[in-house]
C-alpha cells in the first residue's frame, strides 16, 4: 500500500488551466509570469489582449458624449 500522489493527466479541457497554474504560481514578479505564459501560448495571450482591448474601447466609447 504505497501512497503515490500522481499528478492528474492533462486533457484538452484542462490544458489551459494547467498552463495558468504552471506559469502563474511561484514567487516571480507578475511581469515575468505573463512573459513566460505568452511565450508558451502566444495565440491564447493574443486572444486575451484582444478581448481586453475591445472592453477598453467600448468603455471609452460609452464615456464620450
Amino acid at each position: 500500500m504505497a501512497d503515490e500522489t500522481a499528478a492528474p493527466t492533462s486533457n484538452g479541457k484542462t490544458a489551459l488551466t494547467d498552463a495558468f497554474r504552471e506559469h502563474f504560481s511561484g514567487d516571480a514578479p507578475l511581469t515575468e509570469k505573463a512573459k513566460s505564459f505568452a511565450k508558451a501560448r502566444p495565440w491564447t495571450s493574443a486572444a486575451f489582449l484582444g478581448v481586453a482591448a475591445i472592453a477598453v474601447l467600448n468603455s471609452i466609447r460609452g464615456v464620450r458624449r
